[in-house]
């Protein structure tokens, strides 16, 4: 069902701070979809709207046809997992799961039946008898899942769910949830600030910016063909370049001019004509580095630059190159690794190339949302605390 669950029109403010703006928006049945955006673009907002916790100014919200915008939270069929998982400490890890079911005051045989099954599913039937305490983040994490599930909701909110774990479980936790929806079928409605997490388990991502949709996709769409700055800075990192469409190269490239940097070449995807100001993504990975200039090829630009900083990342090296007045971000993968080989190190004198195709004009971000993403937390407030994010614009012309 393509409109299982729809938003139309939603807005929600709170006093002069507009949280949601006029989002509408379509979810489909039995998929991971996520709300990916900094604290303040009012992702958290729209989730609680779903659960029943906060009433929209204008707008509805529909699930399998059914208005349920003015439904209190316990007549829809939601559930919630919390950032903090919210599990009771004085239970067990079985009572826990009950919890909700014997509230209902359903019958004892058959909610021990579901609780066994849910303890087999999230592979927790050993720590049935222990209690919150006695067990790990993630096994708190799954059987915070396992009581939402058991209450056989129809769409399962989670608000950063991972948030409180390490790097190593947090990655463990996105396959555990992954496996948990497979085995369910029932659609998830995840919220995170956390790029990676979106982008390895989501089937669609929409970015939200100050309360508005920048863009909606699946995660390979909205990484590598971002519709706006905001998008593309958002969703990893990126080297921007503001220039000018100088003159057409073909029947589909743009030549453009960039104060302080060299000639580029682009491919013209948005139909952009010449003398129009152009705004410039393209990513580190998409970037060659090496000491000797590169064969000829009309479609690749090249230029000349030095190394300015390097980090070794195990899997992958970082570089920082200067650039006449642009400080490059570069990416190098390692697919092979010799021991007698001499890496690319500081202050090297380098070739950067990339392909034509490799670079997306876009929209420009506005002061706004740049301001937005580097606000500290205290400036703004609990309900608008913008948390770091992983992604990064890099690229930038240097002071």
């Amino acid at each position: 069902m393509d409109d299982f669950l729809v938003f139309e029109g939603l807005s929600k403010s709170f006093g002069a701070v507009q949280a949601v703006a006029q989002v509408s928006l379509t979810v489909r049945q039995g998929e991971i979809f996520s709300l990916l955006g900094p604290s303040g673009c009012g992702k958290t907002t729209l989730l609680r709207m779903v659960a029943g916790f906060e009433t929209p100014d204008t707008g509805r919200i529909l699930l399998g046809g059914e208005d349920i915008t003015d439904l209190p939270p316990n007549r829809r069929k939601v559930n919630t997992i919390f950032q903090n998982y919210a599990l009771f400490p004085h239970l067990s890890v079985r009572e826990n799961i009950a919890f909700g079911r014997r509230v209902a005051r359903q019958p004892r045989a058959e909610i021990e039946r579901d609780v066994d099954r849910m303890l087999e599913l999230i592979q927790m039937e050993a720590y049935a008898d222990r209690r919150p305490d006695e067990i790990s983040g993630g096994q708190k994490q799954r059987v915070a899942v396992a009581r939402a599930l058991i209450n056989k909701p129809r769409v399962l909110l989670l608000d950063e769910p991972l948030a409180a774990l390490d790097l190593k479980l947090r990655q463990h936790m996105l396959m555990e949830l992954d496996l948990i929806h497979d085995e369910v079928g029932i659609t998830f409605l995840y919220v995170t600030h956390d790029q990676g997490e979106a982008m390895s388990l989501s089937d669609r991502i929409a970015v939200m910016n100050h309360g508005r949709i920048e863009q909606t996709g699946a995660p390979a769409e909205i990484y590598e063909a971002p519709r706006s700055s905001f998008v593309a800075a958002f969703i990893g990192d990126t080297n921007f370049f503001d220039g000018v469409a100088s003159a057409q190269s073909g029947a589909d490239y743009l030549r453009l001019t960039i104060e302080g940097f060299p000639p580029v070449l682009c491919y013209n995807d948005k139909g952009i004509s010449v003398g129009a100001p152009v705004n410039l993504s393209v990513r580190p990975e998409k970037f060659s580095l090496s000491r000797e200039e590169p064969a000829a090829d009309p479609l690749r630009n090249v230029v000349r630059g030095q190394v300015e900083d390097v980090i070794y990342m195990g899997a992958q090296t970082k570089y920082w190159v200067r650039v006449e007045a642009y400080r490059l971000a570069v990416t190098l993968q390692h697919r092979r690794f010799a021991l007698d080989e001499k890496p690319i190190t500081w202050n090297e004198a380098v070739w950067v190339s990339w392909h034509a195709d490799d670079g997306f004009m876009l929209e420009r971000y506005s002061e706004a949302d740049e301001e937005l993403m580097n606000t500290p937390p205290e400036e703004v407030g609990e309900e608008w605390a913008p948390e770091e994010s992983e992604g990064d614009a890099a690229g930038s012309p240097a002071p």
